[in-house]
Order: structure tokens, then C-alpha cells, then sequence
């Protein structure tokens, strides 16, 4: 017979997330599978009369999981003098939470590594403000650009002219004055979206002229979009675990650590909105089809210049050159990218996800997975396989 756990057998705990997008719904629900393993019981998501995120008056709780977005939540919360974990970086100056977030230097390198594998030279990024993220995330992207020896363009919206009300003229004119084909990288699922009509608009193709990567996967408004928006996906399940035992700690009595715990980025999910190769070179454009069209088969190098006329030296000069790798490289790297794919959406064991991808043995794809990732294929899924954002 069940019985109802006394009071301090248990732990109220206020989430005070948004769940509008499936970034939202992802930690909610990893902090959720957290939540009854642990006999927390969850306010989720209270409101109040303007429609506002915020505790009630007389709720009596003991901790709060929250995304900060604004100067009136911040100021509402600190009130309650309750521990907090903030799953964001937009209020980075809030000393008085606790702080988990997806480490954006990460999310900016696999956004920059991503485009430079499909040969693209000239980027912008597309942020206007939404309230949604840190400004600082466009910032890095930029930066890594820089780093990797490319400019990166800003789209400026004019004063008052911002999210929805950005005026489409004035996007296309911005547009228009940058080389092609282009790299944008949008922070999010919204204004990659946005940028994506505007273009459908204006007569610019994408991912032809201009290829669209947004910095966060939503799974409704990137497969609605036209084309389907590339996304970097995010390690929604270890965010919401990683803040729910910081907040844990901190109910415990822990003191609120100085430095933010950052959770890392899982992989680029790639749609039609950067399904392109950039290449310029028009005879080694045919053999990098092939290498993404075989390479999950068990493709070898030898089987390239069996297919091709082409040298093994030429070859391998020819893929330094215009992709920065070698041909045995990009092998690797699309089966790893396919491999990951599989480790997230399917229930195939390690063997048959290793048969899949192309590999030699199991043995052989958990050291090359281990290289890139540097953990194992079982660990990896383990930690973000459940609840993670698709």
C-alpha cells in the first residue's frame, strides 16, 4: 500500500521556464525526470494577472529552476531569497543564482566548423534583438569566424525596428551587398526562420545564395520552415540534469559556485538550409557527393581513385586546399556525423550503429568517437540520448 512521503521528505521546487519551444520543453522535462527520482514536487511554469512569469505570493517552497530574460523576473526572484539556478547567460551579473548554460564557444565552433565543411567562405550573422538570448552569443560567432581568418558581417536593424517589425527591405539591402554564396548563422530558431521568409521574399535561394544555421534546434519551427532550417542541437537532457543537482547543492546549503557549469552542444542537426558545397574547384565538387552519399558503406580512400581519374597526391592536395582535410578526414567526419544521428534517434546497439556508419568494428568507431568527443558512443547517449532536443 503507497503512502504520501511527510513534508520534509520532500522538496518544492518552482520551474519558472518558458515552453514555447522545444528548448524550453526539453530541460523541463529532464529537470521533471530529476524531479521523481529525487521527490521534488514541481511548480511549473505559474503566471500572474499580465501573463508574467513569477512565484506566488504565498507559495512556500525551497528552490527555483529558472531562465532569467528580464530585469523584472530578476528582481521578483531575489526577493524570495530561495536558492536558485538560472539556465541562461543572459543576466550574467545576477550573482545570487547559480548558473548552468549551454557553452556557447562550443555552439559557435561546430556553427563555424559546419559551414567551413561545405567550402563556404563569406558570413554573416543574423541576431536582432528578441529578448530570447544573450547578444553575446553572436558575439562569439563572430569572433571564431575572425579566429579561422574570415570577416563577418552584422545585420544593424534601425532604432525601434527590431524582431518581427524589422523591416524586409532593409534585411534584402544588407543582403545584397554581401558575396555569395553566404553563411548566416541566426541565434535562434526565430529570426533563422525570419531570415528564411525574408529571403523566400526577396528571390534569394537558400541554401544556394544564402545558407541559414540556427544556433538552436526547435523541432516544429525548423521542420516547418522552407527550406527545413540546419540547427545546432543542443544538450537539452544534461542542462536540465547538470541544474537540477546544482540546485540540490544549493538546497543542501552548498555555497553558489562563481563560475557557470556549461554543458556542451550535441551536434549540428543538418536540414535543407545548408545543403550546399561551396566548392570551387568543379571536378573534386563530384567526388565530396560521393564521399557523403558512400562513406556510411565502408568507403576507402582506394575506392576514390578507382571511381575517379584523379591521383592520390592531387587528391589529397586538392581536398587540403579547398576544405582544409584530407580525403580519409572527411570520411571519418561524415560517419561520425551519421553516427551520432543514430545514437540519439534510434535504439540500435553500438555494434549495429558502428556497422551502419561504414566503421571496421565497434572497437574501431568507439576510439575515432572517443577522439572527436572524447567520451565513449555508450556514455555519450547515456547523457544526452533521453529528453534531448530534436
Amino acid at each position: 500500500m503507497s503512502s504520501t512521503p511527510d513534508r520534509k521528505d520532500y522538496r518544492r521546487v518552482a520551474i519558472l521556464i518558458e515552453t514555447d519551444d522545444s528548448w524550453g520543453r526539453a530541460v523541463v522535462s529532464a529537470i521533471g525526470q530529476y524531479a521523481r527520482r529525487h521527490h521534488w514536487r514541481l511548480l511549473i511554469g505559474p503566471r500572474d494577472s499580465q501573463n508574467r512569469l513569477c512565484l506566488p505570493k504565498r507559495w512556500t517552497g525551497d528552490g527555483v529552476i529558472v531562465h532569467l530574460r528580464t530585469r523584472w523576473l530578476a528582481n521578483h526572484l531575489r526577493k524570495f531569497q530561495l536558492p536558485t539556478v538560472d539556465v541562461a547567460t543572459m543576466m550574467p551579473n545576477e550573482r545570487w543564482a547559480g548558473r548552468v548554460a549551454t557553452n556557447d564557444e562550443e555552439r559557435a565552433e561546430m556553427a563555424v566548423a559546419h559551414f567551413l565543411e561545405r567550402g563556404l567562405k563569406h558570413f554573416a550573422c543574423y541576431a536582432p534583438s528578441l529578448g530570447r538570448y544573450s547578444d553575446s552569443r553572436a558575439r562569439i560567432f563572430a569572433e571564431k569566424i575572425q579566429q579561422a581568418g574570415y570577416h563577418c558581417s552584422f545585420f544593424d536593424a534601425k532604432e525601434g525596428r527590431q524582431g518581427w517589425e524589422l523591416e524586409h527591405h532593409d534585411v534584402l539591402k544588407w543582403l545584397a551587398e554581401l558575396q555569395r554564396p553566404l553563411g548566416v548563422f541566426a541565434s535562434d530558431p526565430y529570426p533563422a526562420r525570419q531570415l528564411a521568409e525574408i529571403c523566400d521574399q526577396g528571390g534569394l535561394r537558400v541554401p544556394d545564395e544564402v545558407a541559414i544555421l540556427a544556433g538552436d534546434d526547435d523541432d516544429l519551427l525548423c521542420s516547418l520552415a522552407w527550406p527545413r532550417l540546419s540547427a545546432v542541437q543542443l544538450g537539452c537532457h544534461a542542462l536540465g540534469e547538470e541544474a537540477s543537482l546544482l540546485l540540490d547543492r544549493l538546497m543542501d546549503g552548498a555555497p553558489i559556485p562563481e563560475e557557470t557549469t556549461f554543458v556542451s552542444p550535441l551536434r549540428i542537426h543538418s536540414r535543407q538550409s545548408t545543403d550546399i558545397l561551396a566548392v570551387s574547384d568543379r571536378e573534386l565538387l563530384p567526388i565530396v557527393e560521393f564521399i557523403h552519399r558512400e562513406a556510411p558503406r565502408g568507403l576507402q580512400v582506394k575506392q576514390l581513385l578507382r571511381e575517379f581519374p584523379i591521383s592520390r597526391r592531387s587528391l589529397e592536395q586538392r581536398f587540403r586546399q579547398h576544405l582544409g582535410r584530407s580525403p580519409a578526414e572527411e570520411i571519418r567526419r561524415v560517419r561520425l556525423d551519421r553516427a551520432k544521428e543514430l545514437l540519439l534517434e534510434t535504439s540500435l546497439s553500438i555494434s549495429e550503429v558502428s556497422e551502419a556508419c561504414g566503421f571496421v568494428s565497434s572497437a574501431h568507431f568507439s576510439t575515432s568517437f572517443l577522439k572527436q568527443m572524447g567520451t565513449t558512443p555508450s556514455d555519450w547517449r547515456s547523457t544526452h540520448g533521453s529528453g534531448a532536443s530534436t
